[in-house]
């Protein structure tokens, strides 16, 4: 099968397109053929080596840490899924940037998503449904998004909407409207939140998200005055050193059925930035560790 594949860590130069070993499914899992894959942070970071002491992986490696994709082979122990089946899910740590990849979690794409759509819900929905799970219920909350326009923060943003929390989420100006037409009230970057949040919430802030590669985790600290009721996904020393929670996706069905649902209902769309091909792995690299937003890659 063709898949983009790295013999050394590196730039995305590292990358290129070569032949490899189909893998198979195996008890609880099921194969597709992938249609498209989502670049997220882990797959440049794991490809860079600057994990390679605490998430080591075998190489050469396969890049890609989720997929969208037809269903070809059933596990044995699958009762939910059949051959034919379109689904979007988890792979393994890096292993789905190939013309076949294996899920150990995975969900039916709603009909109302776009392939593109449903290649990019798999890491996001899960880690965002993660979050809520770990915050408890939100209803009539009002929740504090640091990075809301990004892939986790827009969906958590969705599910925390859908569960009737009041959103607050901060953003680059140029990416308000998108989340004010979610229902999100925006707020900007940097020096000042506390005070821009407050004038968006005087009665305070119940829960906050880190979800941006910003400095801000002790201010929201500070602005919900609760450690247990703030989660990052980006930094895992910060939230050792403050005593809070950082949240990971785990391969679990039940997340991305929750994602699915919300997408059928019309109360969650995964974004998509860019679609690029797959010969064009390395540029999909770069523009994600660039902060050009969510990128898919396409297979098809």
């Amino acid at each position: 099968m063709r898949a983009a594949r790295y013999h050394e860590y590196g730039n995305p130069d590292v990358m290129t397109i070569e032949e490899t070993t189909e893998p198979h499914a195996t008890a609880s899992s099921v194969r597709i053929k992938v249609l498209a894959v989502s670049v997220n942070p882990i797959d440049y970071l794991l490809r860079s080596g600057v994990l390679q002491e605490v998430l080591p992986i075998g190489l050469p490696a396969i890049p890609g840490r989720d997929a969208v994709g037809v269903i070809d082979e059933v596990g044995e122990g699958v009762s939910n899924a059949r051959v034919g089946d379109l689904v979007f899910g988890l792979g393994g740590v890096s292993d789905t940037t190939a013309e076949f990849a294996v899920l150990t979690a995975w969900s039916g794409v709603p009909s109302n998503w776009s392939v593109e759509q449903a290649a990019a819900a798999g890491l996001a929905s899960a880690t965002a449904a993660g979050v809520l799970n770990a915050l408890g219920d939100l209803s009539g909350k009002t929740f504090l998004i640091e990075g809301a326009s990004g892939a986790v923060g827009s969906a958590a943003a969705a599910f925390a909407l859908a569960a009737g929390a009041r959103v607050i989420g901060t953003a680059r100006p140029e990416n308000h409207e998108y989340l004010e037409k979610l229902g999100v009230a925006t707020t900007t970057y940097g020096p000042g939140l506390a005070d821009r949040v407050k004038a968006l919430a005087p009665e305070g802030t119940d829960a906050a998200l880190h979800s941006a590669p910003s400095a801000s985790l002790p201010d929201l600290v500070d602005i919900v005055g609760d450690t247990s009721r703030v989660t990052t996904v980006i930094d895992a020393e910060g939230a050792a050193r403050l005593g809070l929670r950082k949240v990971d996706a785990v391969n679990d069905s039940s997340l991305l059925d929750h994602a699915a649902n919300l997408g059928r209902l019309g109360l969650y769309s995964p974004r998509v930035d860019h679609v690029l091909p797959l010969a064009s792995i390395r540029e999909a690299h770069e523009l994600s560790a660039g902060g050009a937003g969510k990128i898919v890659v396409t297979l098809i």
